[in-house]
């Protein structure tokens, strides 16, 4: 269940007239250092600047330029798709794909409702959908055609169908603690027979025969 600022609750059931527009934020990684890249689009005719949780983000005007499929709510844990789409001739649009590396980066989509007379924020816009960036194909048209970038978002979801090793790999370990290879082997740990309590050769990389044990009683 959505949970609403009271501003926005108490206006919303007063079912007056209301304008929305929706807000996304990319995390993306910057191509030469590695770092996050943060960049914000949203369907508003300017450049504007919102708070959300705290931080002041701005995001870049999309307007016309930006095409969002249709919001849409389930329970559960399976994983959504849903797509949005730019012009490529937007520079904002070009630096977040060809810039920056979008490639699986998170992404959050909040809406922020406006008040149609006086065209205030009735609230800090609230987060209705995050997820991860799954593909991101150029489209380049024909002569005279008309090109965009397309987005298609994996929801959050997702994230349980990463596989252990992929979660917890050596890489992630050794960057939080270099010099730890307790998970070296760990995507392959299903793959290799390591021989206990009789001789052999160990199937893990850089191994030798296993060396005798006082407990092994059938060599």
């Amino acid at each position: 269940m959505r949970s609403y600022s009271p501003a926005t609750a108490s206006y919303l059931l007063s079912r007056a007239p209301v304008r929305r527009h929706v807000l996304v934020w990319i995390t993306a990684r910057d191509r030469a250092t590695g770092e996050p890249a943060e960049i914000g689009f949203w369907t508003g005719d300017q450049d504007a600047t919102f708070t959300i949780g705290g931080e002041n983000r701005v995001y870049h005007a999309a307007g016309e330029l930006l095409d969002i499929r249709p919001l849409t709510f389930r329970t559960g844990l399976k994983v959504r798709t849903q797509k949005i789409a730019f012009s490529q001739v937007a520079p904002a649009a070009q630096q977040a794909i060809r810039g920056y590396d979008a490639r699986h980066a998170p992404i959050a989509f909040h809406r922020a409702i406006f008040h149609p007379e006086t065209d205030q924020l009735l609230a800090e816009p609230h987060i209705v959908l995050r997820g991860f960036v799954n593909r991101a194909p150029i489209l380049t048209p024909k002569k005279g055609g008309a090109g965009k970038i397309s987005l298609e978002i994996a929801t959050a979801a997702r994230a349980l169908t990463i596989p252990l090793s992929r979660k917890r790999s050596h890489a992630a370990l050794i960057a939080r603690s270099p010099g730890d290879s307790l998970r070296k082997y760990a995507s392959q740990a299903d793959k290799v027979e390591t021989p206990w309590g009789k001789a052999g050769k160990s199937d893990v990389p850089g191994s030798g025969p296993a060396p005798a044990r006082s407990w092994d009683f059938d060599r």
